[in-house]
């Protein structure tokens, strides 16, 4: 797409008249004032000189195979880093592919800015059969937090200002910036350009909550018999660590973190209820939000999840009011960012605070020493092949000795079995599906975390979600980044033991080839391939790569039977009476 149609010479970054900037100046100028310093993406008409000149200017330009993954990687850096994290990409299906990855930054809260060329305002109204001709700026909207449109040079410092503004402030979410191929190009007077730049000043200012609203959420924990605090990702990506952890630590409270939550307190902690989640959820009769939503992670707040069908007494901490009683009521509503909510909170425990009854905590402790006593004997084993649980095991026994690696997990079984096996001890170190719950994230997330952070990443993958974007294997080795990619192989989705049921040519919709061989596929773009059998040469094969720090692969051979249907989202994939077994 990006090699065919018009001359790009005509959009051309040549240096402008000394008196004179173009579009192309003024983009990048605009994002170096607010201090955005990368920008992924993939280059093609008419934004590849808009990429050579964000290089040349000092910024940073990763550049990917597929748009997708170059927006994920971007939404990545979003949550890590709360300021928006930059995608570039070309016109229509090169849009379309980033769109994707927005959609997905907006339902996970993620700080993102899509920037895509696009076809002229005019031509697009008429639908004169431009080069990639489509109306972006609708198309996005129903999936972006904003979309915006520049159409003259001298606006490009407020579009900008406005793409930042609305990606971080309130709930932190997904922005499209259409910009067409003539605006790139424009020229104004150097002093008019300058004076239009615009350096976004608290572009996510603290909302305090209201005295009375924190005084509610305190009553309803003072009262309760078996309060629970739950942390989502929005508490991880608050920064708000140690005002959690003091009130979780002061009030004595169980805690239990979603997924990307995990971390903000060590999941070690004595605290914790990770491992008795079924019966902290089911018995609680008072929790607390913080950054977490009722979503279908939390089956809505109701159901047999929740327990008995008295109703359960709900406080949220949210940013946004639309959010509360969006599936159940909610008791307590504490209306304000995560940092200016949780310090209200503590200021208001005062000394007589109530710890929670012995009876919860004692029920509690007795729940986890059982249910962490089966997962002990569980990874005890050594089957042949490995399965989730002895590869998993293997993993876990070199990431506790290193808490700074960043973790990218998904696949279906990969991702419930890692999850609960492999504790983290620092926030913002795990990247997973999230929200939706979707594949593909894999590498994008791997090179967004290790792009920003400049630490170790481990992308631990089932083979189906490998495949979304495997190709960004040689992204990895051309930025000689610290990835160590493995790939959980057993020969299909889910699964790789279906059959046709015809007896023909085809395999069965679930399987792969077999025995396929992933670490030769990063050997063939110059990094390191190693092939695992069992935990012992998992354990070793992991070892070196993190002590490497170069681009490695390890393709972890596991039994083709182990795996589950849907991994433990059964009850979403309903199945004809046919195909249930």
């Amino acid at each position: 797409m990006a090699e065919a149609g018009i001359n790009e010479a005509q959009t051309a970054a040549a240096p402008p008249a000394q008196d004179t900037t173009d579009g192309f100046h003024l983009v990048i100028e605009a994002l170096k004032l607010n201090d955005i310093d990368t920008i992924f993406g993939l280059v093609g008409i008419p934004i590849t000189d808009l990429a050579r000149l964000a290089q040349a200017e000092g910024m940073r330009f990763i550049g990917f195979r597929h748009e997708q993954n170059a927006g994920n990687a971007a939404a990545v850096a979003g949550y890590m880093t709360k300021k928006p994290g930059v995608c570039l990409t070309v016109s229509a299906p090169g849009f379309l592919n980033g769109l994707t990855a927005l959609a997905n930054a907006t339902t996970n809260c993620f700080p993102m800015i899509l920037i895509s060329g696009s076809s002229e305002r005019e031509i697009v109204d008429l639908q004169q059969g431009d080069y990639e001709e489509m109306d972006q700026l609708n198309a996005a909207k129903p999936y972006a937090k904003a979309a915006y449109r520049v159409l003259h040079a001298e606006d490009i410092g407020i579009g900008i200002a406005r793409a930042i503004r609305a990606a971080v402030s309130g709930r932190p979410g997904g922005v499209y910036l259409d910009l067409p191929a003539r605006l790139l190009a424009q020229t104004i007077e150097a002093a008019k350009g300058r004076q239009s730049l615009v350096k976004v000043v608290d572009a996510a200012p603290r909302q305090i909550p209201a005295p009375d609203t924190v005084e509610r959420a305190l009553d309803v924990l003072r009262t309760a018999k078996r309060p629970l605090i739950l942390l989502g990702k929005g508490a991880a990506y608050a920064q708000a660590d140690a005002p959690i952890r003091a009130l979780i630590e002061k009030t004595g409270i169980p805690y239990l973190p979603m997924s990307m939550a995990k971390g903000l307190l060590p999941d070690t902690h004595e605290q914790s209820a990770s491992a008795a989640r079924s019966f902290v959820l089911a018995e609680s009769d008072a929790v607390l939000l913080i950054g977490a939503r009722l979503n279908w992670l939390l089956s809505h707040g109701k159901g047999k999840t929740w327990g008995a069908p008295a109703r359960k007494r709900f406080i949220q901490v949210d940013i946004a009011p639309t959010e509360i009683d969006s599936n159940v009521a909610i008791e307590a509503p504490v209306i304000g960012d995560i940092g200016s909510c949780v310090e209200a909170l503590l200021e208001g425990l005062g000394s007589d605070f109530p710890k929670p009854p012995a009876e919860w905590l004692d029920a509690i402790a007795q729940r986890k020493a059982q249910n962490l006593s089966k997962m002990a004997a569980t990874l005890a084993k050594n089957p042949a092949p490995m399965n989730f649980h002895s590869a998993l095991r293997a993993i876990r026994d070199v990431l506790k000795t290193r808490p700074e690696v960043n973790v990218v997990n998904e696949g279906a079984n990969t991702l419930d079995y890692a999850r609960s096996i492999i504790d983290m001890a620092q926030p913002r170190k795990r990247f997973d599906s999230g929200t939706w719950g979707i594949m593909g994230i894999g590498m994008g997330f791997a090179i967004g975390a290790a792009v920003t952070s400049g630490t170790q990443v481990v992308a631990i993958e089932g083979d189906s979600a490998f495949g979304f974007s495997g190709m960004e294997l040689e992204t990895i080795c051309r930025y000689d980044l610290p990835v160590c990619t493995i790939v959980f192989n057993n020969n299909g989705v889910y699964r790789g033991t279906d059959v046709n049921p015809t007896g023909g040519p085809d395999v069965a919709p679930t399987v792969f080839v077999k025995n396929a061989r992933y670490d030769r596929m990063m050997e063939a773009f110059g990094g390191t391939g190693r092939h695992a059998t069992t935990p012992e040469e998992l354990t070793a094969a992991l070892a070196e790569a993190i002590a490497s720090g170069k681009p490695t692969l390890i393709n972890a051979v596991i039994d083709e039977s182990a795996g589950t249907e849907s991994g433990r989202l059964t009850n979403l994939n309903p199945q004809s009476a046919a195909t249930k077994k």
